[in-house]
């Protein structure tokens, strides 16, 4: 097979392979000097996330948890991970081969005694890998099972493809469904921009109601749709501009507890991944709406929040990626008003009224426009 990647890629290549086979010489050497295997990891709960003052996110704690051949069930998932390693390492990185996480754990099958027994354990597994080796699954060459988001705006790219490199220009070399996100952003290499700043944002239906009304052109603004809670490529490729393109980030969703829970996950990082928010979150981003005063200031059609609206908004009272005064008085206000509003609720206000007077009046407030 010819070897067809770039220099950047080898070097990522090279860097994943000695850092997994150095796990694995960990282990060997636990062996050796009669040592029970074990490996240490962060306890991945919302109790051990804590705020880190270097990088501006949410990053986890000093409690960790331990993953040790003293039990059966700790035996068998360092016997997994040794055979996830010997995978990645002869077939995904020897190979320049790429497996989703989905086939990682069909592959299992052959593995014997060792085969997953749901997708779920293999996913969790990769993700340990990600925490102890201190690499993204994509240096592991792992692709998402789901297609990814798209954006649209004046921006030029060069993206690296196994067919070759493209450049793309993303409002004048594609149609109005937007440039599609690879999985692995790192192949992406920025030119230039003409964009101002960069919109975020939850709904497919929002994102084609501000690239018809030509919300990008009039603004000079990059549009990217999050498609529900962001893929972790859609998350990274946004702070990549956010830092390489020097661009402001606004995120625009509904308004209820989940979206906001979408904000954060942009913002300061998601709680399942707070090992990656360092490389995934956009600390400066700011969260224009659908804002629970928006609901009272505009009479927005809504609808009442259920039991589980409920208790997620009183959870996030909680949570300390929500822990200032403006969220704090937002969240208050939408239990007290017990109402909850999707982006689209604006069209009841006209077409344009998003785009022509919500929006812009929003970005002068947050100081964008």
């Amino acid at each position: 097979m010819t070897d067809d990647r770039s220099d950047q890629k080898k070097e990522h290549d090279e860097i994943t392979n000695n850092r997994l086979m150095g796990l694995a010489g960990e282990l060997y050497d636990q062996f050796v000097d009669e040592i029970v295997p074990n490996v240490t990891l962060p306890s991945r709960t919302k109790a051990n996330i804590e705020y880190s003052e270097d990088s501006d996110v949410w990053v986890y704690g000093d409690r960790e948890t331990e993953r040790s051949a003293k039990t059966v069930k700790g035996a068998f998932q360092l016997l997994k991970t040794s055979h996830v390693i010997d995978f990645l390492i002869k077939n995904h990185l020897g190979q320049n081969r790429g497996s989703t996480l989905r086939e990682l754990y069909y592959i299992s099958e052959n593995w014997d005694i060792a085969k997953f027994k749901e997708q779920p354990e293999s996913d969790r597994l990769i993700e340990d890998l990600e925490i102890i080796s201190g690499l993204q699954r994509e240096y592991f060459h792992m692709r998402p099972e789901e297609d990814g988001a798209t954006m649209f705006g004046p921006i030029r790219l060069r993206e690296e493809t196994k067919r070759g490199d493209r450049i793309i220009h993303c409002q004048e070399d594609i149609g109005e469904s937007g440039y599609q996100i690879p999985f692995n952003v790192e192949n992406i290499e920025f030119l230039d921009t003409d964009a101002k700043f960069i919109i975020a944002i939850e709904t497919g239906g929002m994102y084609a109601r501000l690239i018809e009304n030509g919300f990008d052109e009039r603004n000079d603004a990059i549009l990217v749709h999050l498609k529900g809670q962001p893929a972790r490529s859609t998350r990274r490729i946004i702070k990549r501009m956010n830092e390489e393109m020097n661009l402001p980030v606004v995120v625009f969703t509904d308004g209820d507890p989940w979206s906001y829970r979408i904000f954060a996950s942009v913002a300061y990082g998601a709680i399942k991944s707070a090992h990656l928010s360092e490389h995934m979150a956009t600390p400066g981003a700011q969260f224009i709406g659908v804002q629970p005063s928006d609901i009272v200031e505009y009479e927005l059609s809504t609808d009442k929040l259920t039991d589980k609206d409920v208790a997620a908004l009183r959870s996030e009272l909680t949570d300390p990626r929500f822990g200032n005064d403006y969220w704090k008085e937002q969240i208050s206000l939408q239990l007290d008003i017990n109402k909850k509003a999707e982006q689209q609720a604006f069209a009841g206000k006209g077409l344009d009224f998003v785009t022509d007077r919500y929006l812009p009046e929003r970005l002068t407030e947050l100081g964008i426009l």
